[in-house]
């Protein structure tokens, strides 16, 4: 480790009185893993390079089952963890003062471990950097508070408010209803602050106790950084405040969905222009980047929509995407381009689902948005004006297997992603699926045990 690193590490921990440190990193559902280190034993592992996981860490299921063989290794040797300095920042909730750094990971030779979620990302922007290009992103998290649940079985039930009631909580853009749970959010803005993850806005979404949180702009992996942690704060403080906060994609019936947005464009390296405006409108390069996005998005859909669960969200009419279509202003199409000055002219990606694994789905979609650019793709005719909803064009795959088979045939992902992540990626995914589809639901067992 470079003394300057080892000794900027030493002076933070001391001046933040800190005692243990964390030491994470996402698997591939995005869930936190790692180790919980006491400052002198963090520093000298720093120091002689000893902080090790076994690669086993990434090839997790969902249910917490492994998937071994092909990319990983049956005997589950250990990859050296390397942690970031930029992401070192305390953690709130804490009775002991604690710090959570995040990190890379590198193989006994020295090299980067291409199968982690981190690193996927990693590749796309190396691929923008060559090109003299950096992607800059804004994600938005939409989620749902929910009662705390009994067991599985059950079905969920919204938060009572501060008047007592269910009901309250579902008023679109409403700032009573807000306003009604402010104790949770002060300390969730407080939790943010403190972690430095960039929170901006916060509005009342269409479902009961749904929320969205727009993060501000900045670079794609500092934002995936953010993303990730954020998740991880708002479970803690809603637990904390007696309520669960979950990202499900659709946690409830006949409600709307959540989403994870990302609002991204491409800067000059260079000059820092905005590449996707200048003074006629919109450039070709922009053009381009929308086109990649309509082509390969359904190319990789199972790390925009990682779960069964999440193609539900996918229904018309409730704000969800159901194609690929493109328009301005428009909220209806999978890809809209904001209102916006040409210095921040931008793409909305609002086809991933708030479950995903953020950096996964910002890498996605801006590996679509980068091999649109190469391939100097052009975009249909936009959507101005129009409903998506109207449109059978373009549709996103509505079914697991498809885009599961689908992802694992695109060669340029393959090439862009890393073949060892891809090949590993998709066979947890269709594990996953496996183990959903072996599933008897309670729907299948009232209308047809005794009716077929």
């Amino acid at each position: 480790m470079d003394a300057k690193v080892l000794s900027y590490f030493e002076s933070w921990l001391n001046q933040h009185e800190i005692v243990d440190v964390e030491c994470a990193t996402p698997d591939m559902a995005g869930a936190v893993c790692g180790k919980t280190l006491q400052v002198a034993d963090f520093l000298s592992a720093v120091k002689h390079g000893g902080l090790y996981l076994p690669e086993s860490v990434f090839g997790m299921t969902i249910d917490g089952d492994f998937i071994l063989g092909d990319v990983l290794h049956d005997t589950e040797p250990d990859l050296l963890f390397k942690p970031d300095p930029d992401t070192l920042r305390p953690v709130p909730w804490y009775k002991d003062a604690t710090a959570l750094v995040l990190g890379d990971f590198h193989h006994h030779d020295g090299k980067p471990v291409e199968y982690s979620p981190r690193r996927a990302l990693q590749r796309v922007l190396e691929h923008y950097a060559r090109d003299g290009w950096q992607a800059v992103l804004a994600p938005e998290f939409e989620f749902y508070f929910v009662s705390k649940p009994q067991d599985f079985e059950s079905e969920l039930e919204a938060p009572v408010g501060r008047a007592g009631l269910t009901r309250e909580t579902l008023h679109p853009y409403g700032l009573d209803a807000v306003d009604r749970f402010d104790d949770l959010f002060i300390a969730l803005y407080d939790a943010c602050e403190t972690q430095r993850l960039e929170v901006g806005t916060l509005t009342q979404e269409a479902g009961p106790a749904q929320f969205e949180v727009n993060f501000n702009h900045g670079g794609a992996l500092e934002a995936a950084d953010r993303a990730f942690l954020f998740k991880r704060s708002a479970r803690r403080i809603g637990l904390d405040h007696g309520l669960v906060a979950t990202f499900m994609a659709k946690p409830y019936k006949g409600h709307y969905g959540s989403a994870m947005h990302i609002h991204q464009n491409i800067l000059d390296r260079t000059t820092g222009k905005n590449l996707f405006a200048d003074e006629s409108g919109d450039t070709k390069l922009l053009l381009s980047h929308v086109a990649g996005l309509q082509k390969y998005l359904p190319q990789v859909m199972p790390m925009f929509a990682p779960y069964p669960n999440s193609y539900r969200r996918f229904a018309r009419y409730l704000s969800s995407p159901i194609n690929t279509h493109w328009g301005r202003d428009n909220r209806s199409v999978g890809l809209r381009i904001p209102v916006s000055a040409p210095d921040s002219r931008r793409v909305e990606n609002r086809v991933p689902g708030a479950d995903v694994n953020p950096y996964l789905a910002i890498a996605a979609s801006l590996a679509c948005g980068y091999l649109g650019m190469k391939e100097g793709l052009e975009p249909d005719a936009p959507l101005d004006g129009r409903s998506a909803y109207e449109s059978p064009a373009l549709e996103l795959p509505t079914s697991y297997w498809d885009a599961l088979e689908a992802m694992q045939k695109c060669e340029p992902m393959r090439e862009i992603l890393g073949k060892e992540f891809v090949t590993l990626y998709t066979n947890i995914k269709g594990y996953e699926f496996e183990q959903f589809d072996m599933i008897i639901t309670p729907w299948e067992r009232e209308h047809l045990l005794l009716s077929v």
